[in-house]
């Protein structure tokens, strides 16, 4: 049933010269060798793990290494690279970036698609002539636990059991993710748009709280208000339930609950959130209370069903209404810069 049909679907030599006396050398000998057993006896400095709760905390557990370029692509209108960047043992991660050919910074939209979605669609020739359309590059990727990413784990492990891991990670790998395309050169990470769909949204709601990069979230069908959706989403089957419905599995996932944030993100953030409402994964109650916890009611929009969601999403493109905020964004910024350094009294303004 975990895998069943979903919606939506990162490493002495020393030379001690001297006149010692033979007494004064044996007494050192002696203390040297009394120093390295209580080193080698010494227990090992605890391990430094991965703070999954804390949000914005990519210090933690988290190393990063070289990426490398495992191939590349080019194609008419884009360029696509498949390079894999990594910063926990065991767990390399797959980054699929799709780059306009056109000169300069361009600026970038993150794509994050629900558990336990592969990624397919970054392959498809069309899905990346559409998403670089306008200028902008597509990065895509896929959360913990997930595709490729979910190996050398005991079967009773998977997205849901391990939840806090799946979420908190993934909003580790989007902040990373962001640093790394930063340090290209080629893309401007000062306004990011972040489109995600049911885990993924969720996972982007949690990585725009934690980094200010990530100016406009498009989420479809996030998941979230954990009591109510654990309690009920077919996702989960039924003999597991129950584990996940205590009051200590629902207090792990507390400070990983999208309705948290959603609030105040409302009004720091470009935001849209699109529920389909004949999607069953997300229970009814728990889009009741996501849709509340939006401060505007402006920015949700709702289908009866996929059919409508997908005819709307023909006119909006695949990710236009991000690009839509981004461009506004930008250039709202630009005029804000211009009336600063005219004020300023710079020359030339």
């Amino acid at each position: 049933m975990r895998n069943g049909v979903f919606y939506l679907l990162l490493l002495a030599f020393l030379v001690f010269p001297g006149m010692a006396s033979a007494r004064q050398s044996n007494a050192a000998d002696g203390e040297k060798v009394r120093e390295s057993s209580e080193k080698k006896n010494a227990p090992a400095p605890p391990k430094e793990v991965e703070n999954w709760k804390v949000l914005d905390d990519i210090k933690s557990g988290l190393q990063p290494r070289p990426p490398f370029e495992v191939e590349r692509d080019e194609e008419p209108e884009f360029v696509r690279e498949l390079v894999r960047v990594q910063w926990r043992t065991g767990d390399p991660i797959d980054l699929w970036i799709m780059r306009p050919k056109i000169p300069g910074k361009v600026h970038v939209v993150l794509y994050l698609y629900s558990y336990p979605a592969d990624p397919s669609q970054f392959r498809d020739n069309e899905w990346g002539k559409r998403a670089t359309a306008d200028g902008f590059a597509a990065v895509g990727f896929v959360s913990a636990l997930t595709g490729q990413r979910y190996f050398s784990r005991p079967m009773k492990q998977w997205f849901i059991s391990e939840l806090t891991e799946s979420l908190g990670s993934s909003v580790h790998d989007v902040q990373l993710i962001l640093n790394y395309l930063a340090d290209r050169g080629d893309m401007d990470v000062n306004h990011v748009g972040m489109f995600g769909m049911g885990s993924g949204a969720s996972i982007a709601v949690l990585a725009a709280h934690a980094d200010s990069r990530i100016k406009a979230l498009d989420l479809v069908d996030p998941w979230g208000d954990w009591p109510d959706w654990l309690r009920e989403s077919p996702v989960i089957p039924e003999d597991e339930r129950s584990k996940y419905i205590t009051p200590e599995f629902l207090q792990s996932v507390a400070a990983l609950d999208p309705v948290a944030y959603l609030p105040s993100l409302g009004t720091k953030r470009l935001i849209r959130v699109q529920q389909i409402l004949s999607e069953p994964v997300t229970p009814k109650s728990a889009k009741e209370r996501i849709a509340t916890s939006l401060t505007d009611p402006r920015l949700l929009v709702r289908y009866a069903n996929a059919e409508i969601f997908m005819k709307a999403r023909q006119v909006d493109g695949l990710s236009g209404w991000i690009k839509q905020q981004l461009r506004a964004e930008m250039q709202n910024d630009n005029k804000n810069a211009g009336l600063t350094a005219r004020g300023s009294g710079f020359p030339g303004n």
